[in-house]
């Protein structure tokens, strides 16, 4: 089977760090370089215009979900070798944030302000992957980007597409209800979470769900189902046309009214339980997943 080189973009956060750092371990020798991208870059408007956007949207009930999701991880990142040490999982991958991961793997890293970029083309180009692979990126590739490599790009998103399109899914599913989570792999193009489907598994989750442990249990389900379609594509040298469905529409940050809806009927973004796994992302040993969790885990 011929091996294809894979550029990883991603944006590290609480609800993807471990798998796509188990990921990237188990795949180093296929990963031309990961673009991490750069959460507070100026295009962005910067973390305070962010901040702002957000709260006028979505009030302030979304704040604990985007300290827990993006905060935390990332804040804690700079003293990951203490609390490693502490909890004794330096060396372990999963515990390891991505950046000194790919360090320690001798994979390049790119700090991604524009993935449209010049310093993005130059890297393309330089270390020549077959293949973009973006997951959970918060920035859209345009279609000369993703013709510049051999096989295009596919994206890994934790919906069941074409609905939930968007950067926050698992708030949209939690709150149409339990049988609208899962997972999709699809082909990269311009519009947002809209190119052809290559694979998708719908997922049953715990009935205490928060969006955040959604998401989070999601990359972890789905990982099997990215590792196949990899495989498919390193044995045929090429990415399956897919099944192209019409769009469904966009799924923006949810708006004040939907999280008061979703409030009276008990949905929570988050938790303390996803606060505890926020603190020790970085430094805690992969848990293991109880008998319940497996069992429910079902496509």
């Amino acid at each position: 089977m011929a091996r294809v080189r894979i550029a990883l973009f991603v944006l590290e956060a609480l609800p993807n760090a471990r798998t796509m750092r188990r990921f990237v371990a188990d795949n180093a020798r296929d990963i031309a370089f990961v673009g991490l991208s750069n959460a507070e870059r100026p295009s962005a408007g910067g973390v305070i215009t962010q901040v702002r956007q957000h709260l006028r949207r979505s009030g302030p009930a979304i704040v604990p979900y985007l300290v827990v999701n993006f905060g935390l991880p990332d804040w804690l990142k700079p003293v990951a070798p203490l609390t490693q040490a502490i909890a004794g999982t330096r060396g372990v991958p999963e515990a390891t944030p991505l950046k000194k991961l790919c360090a320690q793997l001798g994979i390049p890293t790119l700090k991604v302000d524009d993935v449209n970029g010049a310093e993005v083309a130059r890297a393309l180009r330089s270390h020549a992957p077959d293949l973009i692979l973006t997951y959970h990126f918060d920035q859209i590739l345009t279609p000369e980007t993703i013709d510049s490599v051999p096989l295009g790009g596919i994206n890994f998103h934790p919906a069941l597409l074409p609905r939930h399109r968007g950067a926050v899914p698992t708030i949209h599913a939690l709150c149409d209800g339990p049988d609208t989570f899962g997972m999709t792999l699809h082909r990269l193009e311009a519009r947002i979470d809209a190119g052809a489907i290559l694979a998708q598994e719908s997922v049953r989750l715990p009935a205490d769900v928060t969006a955040t442990r959604a998401a989070l249990l999601l990359h972890e389900s789905g990982r099997p189902m990215l590792d196949k379609v990899l495989d498919e594509i390193a044995y045929t040298g090429s990415v399956p046309g897919g099944s192209k469905v019409p769009p469904l529409p966009y799924c923006p940050l949810p708006g004040r009214a939907m999280l008061q809806q979703m409030r009276r009927r008990g949905l929570k973004l988050t938790d303390a339980r996803d606060l505890r796994y926020a603190l020790t992302v970085s430094s805690a040993a992969p848990r293991a997943r109880s008998m319940r969790e497996i069992a429910q885990l079902t496509p």
